[in-house]
C-alpha cells in the first residue's frame, strides 16, 4: 500500500526484549520512575491531591512506560501482538507484547492531543490523528513518518481500508476524508450532518457516530459509485454517543453513549434490534466509553466510567464476566487478533470536566489474558431445551 519496508523485522535492528516472563510464573514488574506509574510524579500538589488507588485490581499484567498524561484511543496490529497507544500528551507510543514480556519500542509526537490511533492489515503502518487537525502515518521497519492528511479541526477517527488502499480519517470539521497517502489533498470528502465522535471498520463496512446521535451506515464496495450513506439515522439510544463497533461477521453495530446503555443493532434485520443498560450503579450513571468485539467467539466487551469492563453475549442477551473496577475510568479496550489478550486504559475520562483533571491520577495500560470461558457464548437454559 506505501511500498514495502526495509530492515531486519517489524522495528528494523533493534533488539529482542529480555526479561521475566509476562504471563508466567513471575510478575510483571511496575514501571520505574517518579511516580506510581513512571512519568509525572504523584502527591506534591497539596491539599487538592486526590488519593491514588492502584487501577491494577484484576491482577493484569501492567504495560510498562505508560503515557504521562490520559490515553485516548488503543489498537493492536492484526499481524502481530504489537499495541499502539494515543495519548493527550501527544504521542503515539508502541509496545511489542511477548511470551517474555512488554518492551516500549516505539514512540512518535503529533504537536497535539493524540484522539485516534490505527494499523494497516500487514502491522507495518500505524496511522494516527488528533487535535493538530492532522494525519500522520509511522512505517515501523524503517521509522520513516509523514502527514499524510490534513483536516480543519480535530481528527478523531482513523482507519486503514487495505481492500481500497486508502486511510479513511472522520473529525470535527463534519467531514469524512479518503487519502491515498500519495497527494497532499484528499482523494474524496463525504459532508457528514455533524461532527465525528466515533468510526468503525469491517470492510465493507463503515459505521460513522456523530454528535446529535447522527448514526450513517456507508457500504464502502459503492462508495465511489454512491458516496451517500446505505443508511442514515439517529442511534436508538437518548443521549450522545460514546462508542461504536462493528459486528465481526459485519451484519450489524453496537453502540455505546453517555446514558450508560449500548445499542445492538443489525442493518437488514433490524427486528433483532435491541438495548441494554450497564455501566450503571445504584446512584449513578456511567458513559460507556469503549465496546469491541471478540475477533472469533462473537461475543463483546465493553469499558465505563464506573471503571469496570464487562464481556457479553449478545445472541443469548447476557453478561458473561464482570471484572472488578479499577478505580478510575475504562478509556478504551482492544481484543487482539487471535482474542487472547484484551488490553485496557485506564486514566480520566474528562466526564467531569477540566477541573475533575489532576496530574497525579493514574494513566495505566494494562493486559488481561482472555480465557475461553470468559468470552464463550453460553446459551440459555432455554435454548438448550428447544434444542
Amino acid at each position: 500500500m506505501f511500498g514495502q519496508p526495509q530492515g531486519g523485522g517489524l522495528f528494523g535492528a533493534q533488539p529482542q526484549p529480555q526479561g521475566g516472563g509476562l504471563f508466567g510464573g513471575q510478575p510483571q514488574q511496575q514501571p520505574q520512575g517518579g511516580g506510581l506509574f513512571g512519568g509525572g510524579g504523584c502527591g506534591g500538589f497539596g491539599g487538592g491531591a486526590p488519593q491514588i488507588r492502584d487501577p491494577n485490581t484484576n491482577q493484569d499484567a501492567v504495560v510498562p512506560n505508560p503515557p504521562d498524561d490520559g490515553i485516548s484511543c488503543l489498537a493492536w496490529s492484526p499481524a502481530q501482538n504489537v499495541l499502539a497507544a494515543g495519548s493527550w500528551d501527544k504521542s503515539v507510543r508502541i509496545w511489542e507484547v511477548s511470551p517474555s514480556g512488554i518492551q516500549a519500542k516505539v514512540a512518535y509526537q503529533h504537536e497535539a492531543p493524540v484522539l485516534c490511533c490505527n494499523f494497516s492489515r500487514d502491522g507495518q503502518r500505524v496511522v494516527s490523528g488528533g487535535c493538530d487537525n492532522k494525519v500522520k502515518m509511522k512505517i515501523l521497519a524503517t521509522q520513516q513518518e509523514q502527514q499524510i492528511g490534513q483536516h480543519d479541526a480535530p481528527v478523531k477517527e482513523v482507519a486503514v481500508v487495505d481492500d481500497m488502499n486508502m486511510v479513511i480519517s472522520g473529525s470535527w470539521d463534519k467531514t469524512l476524508r479518503f487519502w491515498n497517502c500519495q497527494q497532499p489533498t484528499p482523494v474524496a470528502t463525504l459532508q457528514l450532518p455533524e461532527r465525528v465522535y466515533t468510526m468503525d471498520v469491517k470492510y465493507p463496512l463503515l459505521v460513522v457516530g456523530c454528535a446529535d446521535r447522527h448514526l450513517l451506515v456507508y457500504n464502502l464496495q459503492n462508495i465511489q459509485h454512491n458516496p451517500a450513506p446505505y443508511k442514515s439515522a439517529q442511534t436508538a439510544l437518548k443521549m450522545q454517543t460514546r462508542t461504536v463497533c462493528c459486528f465481526p461477521d459485519k451484519t450489524g453495530y453496537a453502540v455505546g453513549s453517555i446514558e450508560g446503555r449500548c445499542s445492538i443493532a443489525y442493518v437488514e434485520d433490524t427486528s433483532k434490534n435491541f438495548a441494554f443498560k450497564c455501566h450503571r450503579s445504584n446512584e449513578e450513571i456511567f458513559a460507556v466509553n469503549t465496546i469491541d468485539f471478540h475477533p472469533t467467539m462473537g461475543t463483546f466487551a465493553t469499558g465505563g466510567g464506573d471503571g469496570t469492563f464487562v464481556f457479553w453475549d449478545k445472541e443469548n442477551r447476557q453478561r458473561l464476566k464482570q471484572f472488578n473496577s479499577c478505580n478510575y475510568p475504562v478509556i478504551a479496550g482492544k481484543f487482539n487478533a487471535p482474542g487472547d489478550l484484551y488490553a485496557y486504559a485506564v486514566s480520566y475520562d474528562w466526564s467531569k470536566g477540566h477541573e475533575g483533571n489532576h496530574p497525579s491520577l493514574p494513566k495505566a495500560l494494562l493486559i488481561h489474558r482472555v480465557q475461553e470461558a470468559e468470552v464463550k457464548p453460553k446459551p440459555s437454559s432455554n435454548q438448550r431445551t428447544r434444542r
